[in-house]
């Protein structure tokens, strides 16, 4: 297991035994907070009550230590995770909501003789057991346990679930009896009777208290500039993804701010004048001080590159190409960690989902019935409105961003549509909300789109290049305030002009005045141009031979393509 994820931690490797107990731990390291030997894992403490191994980064940890020195605790290194470790000696579980920062790990007290695993609150950092035939594993990719010979089975229904959402949604995972923890959950393992429970650890909900917006500018403009600041921390060299949006230009300036010359930004342009975005990214390169690399991306590298893309994907996703190659431009460029502007669309309306969600609320007073009649007839374009026959949240987000239609998926994959909407559906009992407003957006773009596709993705192609991508947007902090700001203010007709007006004086304004991109690649052309995705005989039955045919002629989007594609090719 160690040795196939030993991409994401190419520095150091340990592995701790308990014959007594049937235990081991396993780690791949990727040195960033104290590089010496003192943060060799699995670590533990010097009597050996609790064994850790951990991946990610505690960002208070300064503060925790600080606090728990007081009480008399000693540390014999500078890292992190030997604050966890001294924390829940001090507080037990209760230590797991004190912890900001991105982190999955597993933890051993051998006086309980039971086995803890956690996963931060932003579920930023991924987390997948197995609990089968009386025993426990995990790792932080799905494809150990199958190297591990652990779990080999696949999931009967994977294929059902990643054409209706382009990944695979948590907890759901490719392999039978492979599940995610879902985030700001611990799980708890009794080593002696082989059970386990799963509880999840200070997810309160937080009040709406910040009605004035000037008041709410000065709070985000103090908290993210506070995050930035503190996912600085590294005793290796960090920098920052540049594309040129509003994200991660903020984010760089501010960093810019606390590192000075230190700071080095990673940005990628291209020949396509449509995808391209090296304008605005030089208006950011100009203002800032530091190395500024910038990487020119052609059809030719996504060629050569494209195989080894798939190779490395965990599961399979229609995104993530992207991450993979501005991580290999960062990793060459001589970086092991670096900030990312991933989350302010979700929390601040960035999508067009925060403007289309208000349809719902019409398009669901429709009867059922009138909808089974009509939707056969749609043109594929209008499919999705197949979804509102289900009365539920996962129906609401995917006729926002589905893939493919239940119809659709049970005409690619030979199934029946009962079949394909008991997969989707039999887990979600919670009714459809009747309150269809830009909060209620957030929600499933948050726990959907960012936590299932953007998240995952980018951890699993970061870290094949040994890169950590840190995420300040999603600072535990920064969300506590963004969630105490109301709806009227957080959200308004311009996506995340509440941002935008926080830094006005530090955000140029042709960033800011600017039509949304995205970090897009010009993957249309590329695809089509690529001899094996738009090869017609490598794909089976007559509906998909037609969608490579119409996608050939334009009038199939790449992503469909693509899951298409990792439906033939996925192992």
């Amino acid at each position: 297991m160690c040795t196939a994820l030993q991409h994401g931690g190419p520095d150091d490797e340990g592995i701790f035994i308990d014959e007594d107990k049937h235990l081991g731990f396993g780690h791949r390291r990727l040195s960033i907070i104290d590089l010496s030997s003192n943060g060799h894992q699995p670590m533990a403490d010097v009597e050996e009550k609790v064994w850790i191994t951990f991946n990610g980064e505690i960002y208070n940890y300064p503060a925790i230590k600080k606090e728990l020195l007081a009480t008399g605790a000693k540390f014999h290194s500078n890292t992190d995770t030997e604050v966890i470790i001294q924390a829940y000696l001090h507080w037990g579980t209760a230590a797991f909501e004190k912890l900001n920062g991105m982190f999955a790990f597993a933890l051993y007290d051998k006086a309980k003789n039971s086995t803890y695993l956690v996963r931060d609150s932003g579920g930023i950092k991924p987390l997948y057991y197995c609990a089968d035939k009386g025993q426990l594993s995990f790792a932080s990719e799905v494809r150990a346990f199958k190297v591990a010979g652990l779990a080999t089975e696949p999931d009967k229904d994977w294929q059902i679930r990643f054409l209706a959402y382009g990944h695979m949604p948590e907890p759901f995972t490719t392999l039978k009896n492979v599940y995610s923890l879902p985030k700001g959950h611990f799980l708890c393992w009794d080593n002696a009777k082989a059970t386990f429970s799963a509880s999840a650890y200070g997810n309160s909900v937080k009040q709406i208290t910040i009605f004035n917006t000037a008041e709410a500018r000065e709070h985000i403009v103090n908290t993210l500039t506070e995050s930035v600041n503190r996912q600085l921390i590294a005793d290796a060299p960090v920098g920052v993804f540049l594309s040129g949006g509003v994200d991660s230009s903020l984010i760089t300036l501010l960093a810019n701010q606390q590192k000075r010359t230190n700071l080095k930004t990673i940005s990628i342009h291209f020949n396509e004048e449509a995808y391209d975005e090296s304008a605005f990214q030089k208006i950011i390169r100009d203002k800032i001080d530091g190395e500024k690399f910038d990487h020119l991306v052609k059809q030719q590298d996504f060629e050569e590159s494209f195989p080894q893309i798939l190779r490395v994907m965990d599961m399979p996703t229609t995104d993530g190409i992207n991450t993979w190659f501005i991580s290999k431009y960062a990793q060459i460029d001589g970086l092991k960690a670096v900030l990312s502007g991933i989350g302010a669309d979700e929390l601040y309306g960035g999508y067009p989902s925060f403007n289309r969600v208000r349809y719902l609320k019409y398009l669901r007073s429709v009867p059922a019935s009138l909808l089974s009649l009509t939707t056969p007839l749609l043109p594929d374009q209008y499919k999705k409105f197949e979804f509102l026959k289900y009365n539920n949240p996962t129906a609401d987000y995917l006729f926002l961003r589905a893939l493919f239609a239940p119809s659709s998926i049970a005409a690619i994959l030979d199934a029946d549509v009962k079949q394909v909407a008991d997969v989707l559906f039999s887990g979600d009992n919670t009714p459809a909300t009747k309150i269809y407003n830009k909060q209620y957006a957030s929600q499933l773009e948050s726990n959907f789109y960012m936590q299932n596709q953007l998240l995952r993705d980018t951890d699993v192609m970061s870290m094949n290049h040994g890169l950590e991508v840190r995420v300040p947007f999603l600072d535990e902090q920064f969300i506590n305030l963004t969630e105490q700001i109301s709806s009227e203010i957080r959200f308004s007709d311009n996506p995340k002009k509440i941002l935008a007006d926080s830094f006005k004086n530090l955000l140029p304004k042709e960033i800011w005045n600017r039509p949304k991109m995205g970090f897009s690649f010009p993957l249309q052309n590329w695809m089509q141009q690529n001899q094996h995705i738009s090869d017609e005989a490598l794909y089976s039955g007559e509906t998909t031979k037609k969608m490579i045919g119409n996608f050939k002629n334009n009038k199939l989007h790449w992503s469909k393509c693509f899951a298409l594609f990792q439906l033939q090719t996925h192992e």
